[in-house]
Protein backbone atom coordinates (compact mmCIF):
# COMPACT_ATOMS: atom_id res chain seq x y z
CA UNK A 1 0.00 0.00 0.00
CA UNK A 2 2.97 2.33 0.87
CA UNK A 3 4.14 1.95 -2.78
CA UNK A 4 0.76 2.82 -4.22
CA UNK A 5 0.82 5.84 -2.47
CA UNK A 6 4.11 6.84 -3.29
CA UNK A 7 3.06 6.56 -6.86
CA UNK A 8 -0.26 8.59 -6.02
CA UNK A 9 2.19 11.45 -4.10
CA UNK A 10 4.28 11.59 -7.52
CA UNK A 11 1.68 11.40 -10.05
CA UNK A 12 0.39 14.49 -8.19
CA UNK A 13 3.70 16.52 -7.90
CA UNK A 14 3.60 15.71 -11.55
CA UNK A 15 0.30 17.09 -12.34
CA UNK A 16 1.34 20.38 -10.06
CA UNK A 17 4.52 20.85 -12.14
CA UNK A 18 2.21 21.50 -15.36
CA UNK A 19 4.62 22.60 -17.86
CA UNK A 20 7.67 22.03 -15.97
CA UNK A 21 9.49 24.65 -13.92
CA UNK A 22 10.97 26.10 -17.00
CA UNK A 23 7.80 27.19 -18.13
CA UNK A 24 6.67 27.94 -14.34
CA UNK A 25 10.23 30.47 -14.06
CA UNK A 26 9.30 32.12 -17.71
CA UNK A 27 6.00 32.95 -16.46
CA UNK A 28 6.82 34.88 -13.18
CA UNK A 29 9.52 36.45 -15.15
CA UNK A 30 6.51 37.63 -17.21
CA UNK A 31 4.95 38.99 -13.79
CA UNK A 32 2.35 36.15 -13.92
CA UNK A 33 1.31 33.75 -11.36
CA UNK A 34 0.82 29.98 -12.37
CA UNK A 35 -2.62 28.38 -12.43
CA UNK A 36 -2.27 26.96 -9.24
CA UNK A 37 -1.02 29.95 -7.58
CA UNK A 38 -4.03 32.17 -8.74
CA UNK A 39 -6.42 29.61 -7.10
CA UNK A 40 -4.70 29.54 -3.51
CA UNK A 41 -4.98 33.89 -3.61
CA UNK A 42 -8.59 33.48 -5.01
CA UNK A 43 -9.98 30.98 -2.56
CA UNK A 44 -10.38 30.83 1.26
CA UNK A 45 -6.88 28.85 2.72
CA UNK A 46 -7.12 24.70 2.28
CA UNK A 47 -10.58 24.85 0.46
CA UNK A 48 -9.80 24.02 -2.86
CA UNK A 49 -10.97 20.58 -3.72
CA UNK A 50 -9.38 20.08 -7.64
CA UNK A 51 -11.15 17.22 -10.01
CA UNK A 52 -9.84 15.74 -13.22
CA UNK A 53 -6.11 15.99 -11.66
CA UNK A 54 -5.14 13.21 -13.89
CA UNK A 55 -7.15 13.91 -17.20
CA UNK A 56 -4.75 14.27 -20.37
CA UNK A 57 -6.13 15.05 -24.45
CA UNK A 58 -6.29 12.11 -26.80
CA UNK A 59 -4.76 13.48 -29.90
CA UNK A 60 -2.09 11.28 -31.61
CA UNK A 61 -1.50 13.72 -34.73
CA UNK A 62 1.55 15.44 -35.01
CA UNK A 63 3.51 13.76 -32.27
CA UNK A 64 1.37 14.35 -29.60
CA UNK A 65 0.93 10.96 -28.48
CA UNK A 66 4.42 11.79 -26.97
CA UNK A 67 3.33 15.18 -25.29
CA UNK A 68 0.99 14.37 -22.72
CA UNK A 69 0.86 16.49 -19.50
CA UNK A 70 -1.28 15.40 -16.74
CA UNK A 71 -4.50 17.83 -16.27
CA UNK A 72 -4.27 19.07 -19.87
CA UNK A 73 -3.59 22.68 -19.71
CA UNK A 74 -6.24 23.48 -17.10
CA UNK A 75 -7.06 23.04 -13.56
CA UNK A 76 -10.65 22.88 -12.14
CA UNK A 77 -12.70 22.20 -8.97
CA UNK A 78 -14.24 23.98 -6.22
CA UNK A 79 -14.01 25.84 -2.67
CA UNK A 80 -14.89 29.12 -0.95
CA UNK A 81 -14.93 32.40 -0.99
CA UNK A 82 -15.13 34.23 2.28
CA UNK A 83 -17.06 30.66 3.29
CA UNK A 84 -19.28 30.84 -0.18
CA UNK A 85 -19.33 28.06 -2.57
CA UNK A 86 -17.65 28.71 -5.92
CA UNK A 87 -16.54 26.69 -8.82
CA UNK A 88 -12.63 27.72 -10.46
CA UNK A 89 -10.81 26.58 -13.48
CA UNK A 90 -7.80 28.11 -14.11
CA UNK A 91 -5.89 27.79 -17.70
CA UNK A 92 -2.26 26.77 -17.17
CA UNK A 93 0.32 28.89 -19.71
CA UNK A 94 2.72 26.42 -19.45
CA UNK A 95 1.16 23.58 -20.84
CA UNK A 96 1.03 23.81 -24.25
CA UNK A 97 0.13 27.39 -23.96
CA UNK A 98 -2.75 26.83 -22.34
CA UNK A 99 -4.88 25.97 -25.72
CA UNK A 100 -8.04 24.36 -25.61
CA UNK A 101 -8.32 20.27 -26.17
CA UNK A 102 -11.17 18.65 -26.47
CA UNK A 103 -10.07 16.62 -22.87
CA UNK A 104 -9.26 20.43 -21.67
CA UNK A 105 -12.85 21.80 -22.53
CA UNK A 106 -14.50 18.79 -20.78
CA UNK A 107 -12.55 19.35 -17.92
CA UNK A 108 -14.24 23.22 -17.85
CA UNK A 109 -17.75 21.52 -18.99
CA UNK A 110 -17.84 19.50 -16.12
CA UNK A 111 -17.29 22.51 -13.74
CA UNK A 112 -20.12 24.04 -15.24
CA UNK A 113 -22.33 21.50 -15.01
CA UNK A 114 -22.10 20.61 -11.66
CA UNK A 115 -22.25 24.63 -10.26
CA UNK A 116 -25.78 24.52 -12.74
CA UNK A 117 -26.94 21.39 -10.49
CA UNK A 118 -25.99 22.73 -6.78
CA UNK A 119 -26.55 26.85 -8.07
CA UNK A 120 -23.13 27.95 -7.08
CA UNK A 121 -21.02 30.57 -8.99
CA UNK A 122 -17.97 30.03 -11.58
CA UNK A 123 -15.24 32.06 -12.00
CA UNK A 124 -13.04 31.75 -14.95
CA UNK A 125 -9.23 32.29 -14.92
CA UNK A 126 -8.56 32.80 -18.43
CA UNK A 127 -4.79 32.32 -19.56
CA UNK A 128 -5.10 30.54 -23.33
CA UNK A 129 -3.49 30.78 -27.22
CA UNK A 130 -6.91 29.71 -27.95
CA UNK A 131 -7.73 26.46 -30.04
CA UNK A 132 -5.13 23.88 -30.09
CA UNK A 133 -4.16 23.62 -33.45
CA UNK A 134 -3.22 20.02 -33.74
CA UNK A 135 -6.67 19.08 -33.00
CA UNK A 136 -8.24 20.75 -34.96
CA UNK A 137 -12.15 20.26 -35.22
CA UNK A 138 -12.52 18.16 -31.91
CA UNK A 139 -11.00 21.86 -30.45
CA UNK A 140 -13.58 23.61 -31.93
CA UNK A 141 -16.31 21.25 -30.55
CA UNK A 142 -15.18 21.77 -27.27
CA UNK A 143 -15.11 25.58 -27.40
CA UNK A 144 -18.72 25.05 -28.55
CA UNK A 145 -20.13 23.16 -25.72
CA UNK A 146 -18.10 25.50 -23.13
CA UNK A 147 -20.51 28.30 -24.98
CA UNK A 148 -23.55 26.70 -24.68
CA UNK A 149 -22.85 26.40 -21.15
CA UNK A 150 -22.19 30.00 -20.51
CA UNK A 151 -25.54 30.49 -22.30
CA UNK A 152 -27.60 28.05 -20.34
CA UNK A 153 -25.71 29.65 -16.87
CA UNK A 154 -27.09 33.49 -18.02
CA UNK A 155 -29.07 34.58 -15.63
CA UNK A 156 -28.97 31.15 -13.13
CA UNK A 157 -25.53 31.66 -11.74
CA UNK A 158 -22.95 34.16 -11.88
CA UNK A 159 -20.09 33.72 -13.93
CA UNK A 160 -17.13 36.21 -13.85
CA UNK A 161 -13.88 35.78 -15.64
CA UNK A 162 -10.69 37.06 -15.18
CA UNK A 163 -7.92 37.58 -18.33
CA UNK A 164 -4.86 36.71 -17.11
CA UNK A 165 -2.80 36.29 -20.20
CA UNK A 166 -3.40 35.81 -24.19
CA UNK A 167 -6.82 35.48 -24.77
CA UNK A 168 -7.29 34.89 -28.60
CA UNK A 169 -10.04 33.71 -31.49
CA UNK A 170 -12.56 31.05 -29.75
CA UNK A 171 -11.02 32.08 -26.26
CA UNK A 172 -12.67 35.12 -26.15
CA UNK A 173 -15.79 34.39 -26.81
CA UNK A 174 -17.02 32.18 -23.48
CA UNK A 175 -15.69 35.52 -21.30
CA UNK A 176 -17.49 37.79 -23.83
CA UNK A 177 -20.68 35.89 -22.57
CA UNK A 178 -20.15 35.68 -19.20
CA UNK A 179 -21.58 38.27 -16.92
CA UNK A 180 -18.31 40.33 -15.78
CA UNK A 181 -14.77 40.50 -17.39
CA UNK A 182 -11.45 41.48 -15.38
CA UNK A 183 -8.50 42.18 -17.26
CA UNK A 184 -4.59 42.22 -16.04
CA UNK A 185 -2.92 45.25 -17.65
CA UNK A 186 0.33 45.11 -19.84
CA UNK A 187 -0.19 40.87 -19.78
CA UNK A 188 -3.27 40.43 -20.80
CA UNK A 189 -4.95 40.72 -24.25
CA UNK A 190 -8.32 39.93 -25.64
CA UNK A 191 -9.07 39.96 -29.72
CA UNK A 192 -10.72 37.59 -32.46
CA UNK A 193 -7.72 37.79 -34.21
CA UNK A 194 -4.14 38.78 -33.18
CA UNK A 195 -2.21 41.92 -34.61
CA UNK A 196 -0.23 39.85 -37.53
CA UNK A 197 -3.55 39.14 -39.09
CA UNK A 198 -5.22 42.27 -39.10
CA UNK A 199 -1.93 43.23 -40.80
CA UNK A 200 -2.55 40.83 -43.29
CA UNK A 201 -6.13 41.05 -44.04
CA UNK A 202 -6.42 45.38 -43.46
CA UNK A 203 -2.68 46.40 -43.67
CA UNK A 204 -3.54 48.17 -40.08
CA UNK A 205 -0.76 47.88 -38.13
CA UNK A 206 -1.18 47.52 -34.37
CA UNK A 207 0.26 46.76 -30.97
CA UNK A 208 -1.36 43.72 -28.91
CA UNK A 209 -1.56 46.16 -26.57
CA UNK A 210 -3.22 48.71 -28.45
CA UNK A 211 -5.57 46.13 -30.34
CA UNK A 212 -6.64 44.11 -27.26
CA UNK A 213 -5.07 45.03 -23.97
CA UNK A 214 -6.65 45.89 -20.31
CA UNK A 215 -7.21 50.17 -21.17
CA UNK A 216 -8.55 48.88 -24.65
CA UNK A 217 -10.96 47.05 -23.86
CA UNK A 218 -12.19 48.94 -20.53
CA UNK A 219 -11.92 52.57 -22.44
CA UNK A 220 -12.86 52.18 -25.98
CA UNK A 221 -14.72 48.69 -26.58
CA UNK A 222 -16.36 48.24 -23.11
CA UNK A 223 -15.73 44.74 -23.57
CA UNK A 224 -13.91 44.50 -20.11
CA UNK A 225 -15.02 45.90 -16.68
CA UNK A 226 -11.79 46.75 -14.70
CA UNK A 227 -8.84 47.06 -15.87
CA UNK A 228 -6.29 45.74 -12.70
CA UNK A 229 -2.35 46.34 -12.46
CA UNK A 230 -1.38 42.67 -11.13
CA UNK A 231 -2.16 39.24 -11.09
CA UNK A 232 -2.44 39.69 -6.98
CA UNK A 233 -5.15 42.85 -7.17
CA UNK A 234 -6.99 41.57 -10.05
CA UNK A 235 -7.91 38.46 -7.71
CA UNK A 236 -8.35 40.14 -4.54
CA UNK A 237 -10.92 42.56 -6.33
CA UNK A 238 -12.59 39.49 -7.29
CA UNK A 239 -12.61 38.05 -3.95
CA UNK A 240 -14.02 41.47 -2.85
CA UNK A 241 -16.27 42.04 -5.83
CA UNK A 242 -17.97 38.39 -5.11
CA UNK A 243 -18.98 39.24 -1.48
CA UNK A 244 -22.12 41.54 -3.28
CA UNK A 245 -23.24 38.87 -5.59
CA UNK A 246 -26.17 35.91 -4.40
CA UNK A 247 -25.03 32.61 -5.57
CA UNK A 248 -27.95 32.07 -7.85
CA UNK A 249 -31.09 33.32 -9.34
CA UNK A 250 -33.16 31.46 -6.38
CA UNK A 251 -30.94 33.74 -3.43
CA UNK A 252 -31.51 36.68 -1.91
CA UNK A 253 -28.26 38.87 -2.31
CA UNK A 254 -25.74 38.47 0.56
CA UNK A 255 -26.05 40.52 3.86
CA UNK A 256 -23.18 42.18 5.76
CA UNK A 257 -23.82 43.16 9.23
CA UNK A 258 -22.65 46.95 9.46
CA UNK A 259 -22.28 49.26 12.18
CA UNK A 260 -23.44 52.12 9.89
CA UNK A 261 -26.83 53.69 10.55
CA UNK A 262 -29.16 53.86 8.39
CA UNK A 263 -30.52 56.74 10.38
CA UNK A 264 -27.41 58.53 9.50
CA UNK A 265 -28.07 62.65 8.41
CA UNK A 266 -25.44 63.68 5.65
CA UNK A 267 -25.56 67.45 5.97
CA UNK A 268 -22.90 67.82 3.25
CA UNK A 269 -25.58 66.98 0.54
CA UNK A 270 -27.55 69.87 1.14
CA UNK A 271 -24.51 71.92 -0.52
CA UNK A 272 -23.88 69.24 -3.36
CA UNK A 273 -26.10 70.65 -6.33
CA UNK A 274 -24.50 74.03 -7.44
CA UNK A 275 -26.70 76.96 -7.90
CA UNK A 276 -25.79 77.18 -11.00
CA UNK A 277 -27.69 74.55 -13.26
CA UNK A 278 -25.07 74.52 -15.75
CA UNK A 279 -22.37 73.96 -13.25
CA UNK A 280 -21.22 70.14 -13.23
CA UNK A 281 -20.87 67.98 -9.56
CA UNK A 282 -19.29 64.52 -9.22
CA UNK A 283 -22.07 61.91 -8.83
CA UNK A 284 -19.95 59.47 -7.15
CA UNK A 285 -19.70 61.94 -4.21
CA UNK A 286 -23.31 60.98 -3.69
CA UNK A 287 -23.08 57.22 -4.04
CA UNK A 288 -20.21 56.98 -1.95
CA UNK A 289 -21.77 59.22 1.12
CA UNK A 290 -25.18 57.34 0.94
CA UNK A 291 -23.34 53.81 1.16
CA UNK A 292 -22.65 51.69 3.78
CA UNK A 293 -19.13 53.23 5.05
CA UNK A 294 -18.62 54.14 2.23
CA UNK A 295 -18.09 51.23 -0.03
CA UNK A 296 -18.53 51.59 -3.29
CA UNK A 297 -17.42 48.61 -5.97
CA UNK A 298 -17.82 50.99 -9.17
CA UNK A 299 -17.65 48.65 -12.66
CA UNK A 300 -16.15 50.02 -16.25
CA UNK A 301 -15.22 53.24 -14.80
CA UNK A 302 -13.04 54.13 -17.65
CA UNK A 303 -16.05 53.41 -19.72
CA UNK A 304 -18.92 55.64 -21.27
CA UNK A 305 -17.85 58.12 -18.00
CA UNK A 306 -21.36 59.91 -18.31
CA UNK A 307 -23.21 57.06 -16.81
CA UNK A 308 -21.41 55.13 -13.18
CA UNK A 309 -22.69 51.78 -12.42
CA UNK A 310 -21.58 49.55 -9.55
CA UNK A 311 -22.46 48.28 -6.30
CA UNK A 312 -23.36 49.37 -2.64
CA UNK A 313 -24.82 47.98 0.51
CA UNK A 314 -27.36 49.72 2.31
CA UNK A 315 -28.00 48.37 6.17
CA UNK A 316 -25.60 45.59 4.89
CA UNK A 317 -27.77 44.40 1.84
CA UNK A 318 -26.72 44.69 -1.68
CA UNK A 319 -27.39 47.45 -4.00
CA UNK A 320 -26.95 47.81 -7.26
CA UNK A 321 -26.58 52.12 -8.13
CA UNK A 322 -26.99 53.55 -11.90
CA UNK A 323 -26.25 57.16 -11.54
CA UNK A 324 -25.75 59.90 -14.50
CA UNK A 325 -22.72 61.54 -14.09
CA UNK A 326 -23.02 65.49 -14.74
CA UNK A 327 -18.74 65.78 -14.99
CA UNK A 328 -19.58 63.85 -18.57
CA UNK A 329 -21.20 65.37 -21.27
CA UNK A 330 -23.40 66.97 -18.13
CA UNK A 331 -24.76 63.32 -18.12
CA UNK A 332 -26.25 63.03 -21.59
CA UNK A 333 -26.94 59.27 -22.51
CA UNK A 334 -25.64 58.12 -25.56
CA UNK A 335 -24.99 54.81 -27.06
CA UNK A 336 -22.31 53.65 -24.87
CA UNK A 337 -24.17 54.76 -21.76
CA UNK A 338 -27.19 53.21 -22.77
CA UNK A 339 -25.55 49.64 -23.39
CA UNK A 340 -23.58 49.89 -20.48
CA UNK A 341 -26.53 50.84 -17.92
CA UNK A 342 -29.25 48.44 -19.30
CA UNK A 343 -26.44 45.68 -19.50
CA UNK A 344 -26.34 46.16 -15.24
CA UNK A 345 -29.62 46.71 -14.84
CA UNK A 346 -30.66 43.29 -16.42
CA UNK A 347 -27.86 41.50 -14.30
CA UNK A 348 -29.37 42.97 -11.37
CA UNK A 349 -32.92 42.00 -11.90
CA UNK A 350 -31.85 38.31 -13.15
CA UNK A 351 -29.97 37.86 -9.45
CA UNK A 352 -32.58 39.52 -7.09
CA UNK A 353 -30.27 42.42 -6.60
CA UNK A 354 -32.26 45.74 -5.66
CA UNK A 355 -31.34 49.00 -8.07
CA UNK A 356 -30.88 52.47 -6.78
CA UNK A 357 -30.72 54.81 -10.07
CA UNK A 358 -29.81 58.75 -9.09
CA UNK A 359 -31.27 60.74 -12.23
CA UNK A 360 -29.12 64.17 -13.48
CA UNK A 361 -30.05 63.94 -17.64
CA UNK A 362 -30.44 66.90 -19.68
CA UNK A 363 -31.85 64.21 -22.22
CA UNK A 364 -30.32 62.04 -25.44
CA UNK A 365 -27.31 63.08 -26.78
CA UNK A 366 -27.98 64.83 -30.19
CA UNK A 367 -25.68 64.76 -33.62
CA UNK A 368 -25.50 62.76 -36.80
CA UNK A 369 -22.53 59.85 -35.13
CA UNK A 370 -25.07 59.02 -32.05
CA UNK A 371 -27.85 58.61 -35.21
CA UNK A 372 -25.80 57.16 -37.60
CA UNK A 373 -24.72 54.59 -34.70
CA UNK A 374 -28.20 53.73 -33.60
CA UNK A 375 -29.19 55.82 -30.36
CA UNK A 376 -32.85 55.08 -31.00
CA UNK A 377 -32.14 51.18 -30.67
CA UNK A 378 -29.23 51.71 -28.82
CA UNK A 379 -31.31 53.94 -26.06
CA UNK A 380 -34.01 51.35 -26.20
CA UNK A 381 -31.87 48.86 -24.50
CA UNK A 382 -31.61 50.80 -21.15
CA UNK A 383 -35.39 51.71 -21.65
CA UNK A 384 -36.26 47.84 -22.00
CA UNK A 385 -34.13 46.78 -18.97
CA UNK A 386 -35.71 49.10 -16.52
CA UNK A 387 -38.96 48.25 -17.94
CA UNK A 388 -38.83 44.39 -17.97
CA UNK A 389 -37.21 44.55 -14.24
CA UNK A 390 -39.29 43.52 -11.50
CA UNK A 391 -36.74 43.88 -8.31
CA UNK A 392 -37.29 46.83 -6.11
CA UNK A 393 -36.21 50.18 -7.84
CA UNK A 394 -35.66 53.43 -5.97
CA UNK A 395 -35.45 56.64 -8.11
CA UNK A 396 -33.58 59.93 -6.98
CA UNK A 397 -33.57 62.86 -9.47
CA UNK A 398 -30.95 65.31 -8.29
CA UNK A 399 -31.41 67.60 -10.50
CA UNK A 400 -32.43 67.60 -14.35
CA UNK A 401 -34.94 65.37 -15.55
CA UNK A 402 -35.64 66.19 -19.36
CA UNK A 403 -37.67 64.63 -21.75
CA UNK A 404 -37.54 60.73 -22.89
CA UNK A 405 -34.34 60.54 -20.67
CA UNK A 406 -36.88 61.20 -17.72
CA UNK A 407 -39.12 58.18 -18.47
CA UNK A 408 -35.56 55.92 -19.32
CA UNK A 409 -34.25 56.35 -16.08
CA UNK A 410 -36.57 54.15 -13.62
CA UNK A 411 -39.83 56.76 -13.80
CA UNK A 412 -42.58 55.79 -12.11
CA UNK A 413 -44.17 54.81 -16.13
CA UNK A 414 -41.33 52.22 -15.89
CA UNK A 415 -42.75 50.60 -12.76
CA UNK A 416 -40.69 52.16 -10.32
CA UNK A 417 -41.57 51.34 -6.65
CA UNK A 418 -40.65 54.65 -4.57
CA UNK A 419 -39.52 58.09 -6.69
CA UNK A 420 -38.03 60.84 -4.75
CA UNK A 421 -36.70 64.35 -6.18
CA UNK A 422 -34.53 66.54 -4.42
CA UNK A 423 -36.33 70.48 -4.01
CA UNK A 424 -33.65 71.22 -6.71
CA UNK A 425 -35.05 68.56 -9.47
CA UNK A 426 -36.45 69.48 -12.76
CA UNK A 427 -38.59 67.37 -14.51
CA UNK A 428 -39.73 69.03 -17.52
CA UNK A 429 -39.87 67.77 -21.31
CA UNK A 430 -36.71 70.23 -22.03
CA UNK A 431 -34.88 72.92 -20.45
CA UNK A 432 -36.03 76.42 -19.95
CA UNK A 433 -34.29 78.53 -22.91
CA UNK A 434 -35.45 75.62 -25.31
CA UNK A 435 -38.78 75.29 -24.52
CA UNK A 436 -39.03 79.25 -24.51
CA UNK A 437 -37.64 79.23 -27.68
CA UNK A 438 -39.92 76.75 -29.36
CA UNK A 439 -43.23 78.09 -27.72
CA UNK A 440 -42.41 81.72 -28.50
CA UNK A 441 -40.87 81.55 -31.74
CA UNK A 442 -42.09 84.70 -33.08
CA UNK A 443 -40.27 86.32 -29.93
CA UNK A 444 -36.95 85.19 -30.96
CA UNK A 445 -35.78 88.14 -31.96
CA UNK A 446 -37.10 90.31 -28.80
CA UNK A 447 -34.10 89.09 -25.99
CA UNK A 448 -36.32 90.99 -22.93
CA UNK A 449 -39.24 89.07 -23.79
CA UNK A 450 -37.51 85.90 -24.16
CA UNK A 451 -36.04 86.41 -20.49
CA UNK A 452 -38.92 87.21 -19.47
CA UNK A 453 -40.56 84.13 -20.79
CA UNK A 454 -37.57 82.04 -19.93
CA UNK A 455 -37.85 82.94 -15.98
CA UNK A 456 -41.94 82.05 -16.46
CA UNK A 457 -41.24 78.96 -17.31
CA UNK A 458 -38.29 78.18 -14.74
CA UNK A 459 -40.33 78.88 -12.17
CA UNK A 460 -43.35 76.99 -13.40
CA UNK A 461 -41.69 73.92 -14.46
CA UNK A 462 -38.17 73.85 -13.34
CA UNK A 463 -39.19 72.09 -9.87
CA UNK A 464 -40.37 69.22 -8.92
CA UNK A 465 -43.38 69.84 -7.74
CA UNK A 466 -45.72 69.18 -10.97
CA UNK A 467 -44.77 65.73 -10.90
CA UNK A 468 -45.28 65.39 -7.26
CA UNK A 469 -48.61 66.96 -7.53
CA UNK A 470 -49.37 64.33 -10.48
CA UNK A 471 -48.05 61.21 -8.23
CA UNK A 472 -44.97 60.75 -10.66
CA UNK A 473 -42.48 61.17 -7.51
CA UNK A 474 -43.64 59.95 -4.36
CA UNK A 475 -41.79 62.54 -2.16
CA UNK A 476 -39.48 65.52 -2.43
CA UNK A 477 -36.86 65.31 0.13
CA UNK A 478 -34.26 66.95 1.76
CA UNK A 479 -30.23 65.94 0.35
CA UNK A 480 -29.33 65.34 3.89
CA UNK A 481 -32.14 62.64 4.36
CA UNK A 482 -31.65 61.07 1.02
CA UNK A 483 -29.97 57.78 3.30
CA UNK A 484 -32.59 57.69 5.68
CA UNK A 485 -34.97 57.71 3.12
CA UNK A 486 -33.90 55.02 0.52
CA UNK A 487 -33.12 53.17 3.49
CA UNK A 488 -36.35 52.82 4.63
CA UNK A 489 -37.73 52.28 1.00
CA UNK A 490 -35.85 49.42 0.22
CA UNK A 491 -36.12 48.02 3.82
CA UNK A 492 -40.14 48.36 2.84
CA UNK A 493 -39.34 46.45 -0.79
CA UNK A 494 -37.66 43.64 0.77
CA UNK A 495 -40.39 41.39 0.19
CA UNK A 496 -41.50 42.80 -2.99
CA UNK A 497 -43.46 40.06 -5.50
CA UNK A 498 -44.45 41.32 -9.20
CA UNK A 499 -44.38 38.90 -12.10
CA UNK A 500 -44.41 39.44 -15.68
CA UNK A 501 -46.13 38.25 -18.44
CA UNK A 502 -45.27 34.01 -19.06
CA UNK A 503 -43.37 34.47 -22.15
CA UNK A 504 -40.37 32.66 -23.55
CA UNK A 505 -38.54 35.71 -23.73
CA UNK A 506 -38.41 39.02 -24.37
CA UNK A 507 -36.90 40.33 -28.06
CA UNK A 508 -34.77 43.16 -26.42
CA UNK A 509 -33.50 45.53 -29.11
CA UNK A 510 -30.39 44.29 -29.75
Amino acid sequence: MKDIIQQLADKRAAAKLGGGQRRIDSQHAKGKLTARERIELLLDPGSFEEWDMFKEHRCTDFGMAEQKVPGDGVVIGYGTINGRLVFVFSQDFTVFGGSLSEAHAEKICKIMDQAMKVGAPVIGLNDSGGARIQEGVASLGGYAEVFQRNVMASGVIPQISLIMGPCAGGAVYSPAMTDFIFMVKDTSYMFVTGPDVVKTVTHEVVTAEDLGGAVTHTSRSGVADLALENDLEALLNTRRFFSFLPANNREKPPHRPTDDPASRIIPSLDSLVPEDATKPYDIKELIVKVADEGDFFELQPDYAQNIVIGFIRLEGHSVGVVANQPMVLAGCLDIDSSRKGGRFVRFCDAFNIPILTLVDVPGFMPGTAQEYGGIIKQGAKLLYAYAEATVPKVTLITRKAYGGAYDVMSSKHLRGDVNFAWPSAEIAVMGSKGAVEIIFRKDIGDADKIQQRTDQYQEKFANPFIASNRGYVDDVVTPRSTRVRICRSFAMLRDKELENPWRKHGNIPL
